[in-house]
């Protein structure tokens, strides 16, 4: 199986820490997450793996070709794009990629089954499968119910709502890219608006699996209380 790793972005959500550090080489206890992430990805069977990259790149390049733990691994290849193509647009410019293959954001930390998800995805027959994750999110306001008399009918003090979010982990079937056009600049939600628009199966893989986003500030936090307390992924217990 081929994953790519979607490890461009600027991470400007842990400005300035990733001012002269790439996001996916933030620790997490004592190891990158890219590490962790790497790590999990073959365990599930991963034996190639294309890195996109573009801020820093070099620093992740010479992160991935010169750690003794990583490097027997699986076979790399690392995609630089000229300019910025979204986080659809360079899958395009990446050849050999097979009839199915995973695609991770770079600053994530999952427990997700990686090998369900691809079943689930063969199962559906979709063109596209996203792993999603049912996160609570709590409103710092007071939500106000308005009538069509413009009376107030009903008031909820901070409330909390549950949402489908994307886990930023995806298994594509190459037909997938046939809604690319090359040298375009296309972010994944667009890429989902063209599938369903054309017809296509876009599958959920709901998961209550541990998961959090690297990218925030609180998620990073709880991170590294997690490994601290041998909790999560990138627990030291869960490396060895």
């Amino acid at each position: 199986m081929q994953a790519v790793i979607l490890a461009g972005g600027r991470g400007r959500r842990l400005a300035p820490f990733t001012a002269a550090f790439p996001k996916p080489l933030v620790p997490v206890g004592d190891r990158a997450v890219l590490e962790v992430l790497i790590r999990r990805l073959v365990a599930a069977g991963v034996v190639e793996i294309v890195l996109s990259v573009d801020h820093l790149a070099e620093l992740i390049m010479a992160y991935v070709e010169g750690h003794p733990g990583l490097r027997s691994l699986a076979s790399y290849r690392f995609v630089r794009d000229e300019r910025p193509g979204g986080t659809a647009g360079p899958l395009k410019r990446i050849a050999g990629l097979g009839q199915t293959f995973l695609v991770a954001n770079g600053d994530l930390l999952t427990e997700l089954d990686l090998r369900a998800l691809v079943a689930h995805h063969h199962e559906r027959g979709a063109a596209l499968t996203v792993a999603v994750h049912r996160k609570p999110v709590k409103l710092s306001l007071g939500v106000l119910d308005i009538d069509a008399d413009g009376n107030i009918a009903k008031y909820t003090e901070k409330p909390e709502y549950l949402y489908d979010v994307s886990m930023g982990v995806y298994v594509y079937d190459a037909r997938a890219l046939g809604y690319i056009t090359e040298g375009e600049y296309l972010d994944f939600p667009d890429l989902v608006a063209r599938l369903i628009a054309a017809g296509e199966t876009v599958a959920a893989y709901r998961t209550d699996a541990y998961w959090l986003d690297i990218g925030n500030p609180e998620d990073y936090a709880r991170a590294q209380e997690d490994a601290a307390g041998g909790r999560g992924p990138a627990a030291m217990q869960e490396q060895r």
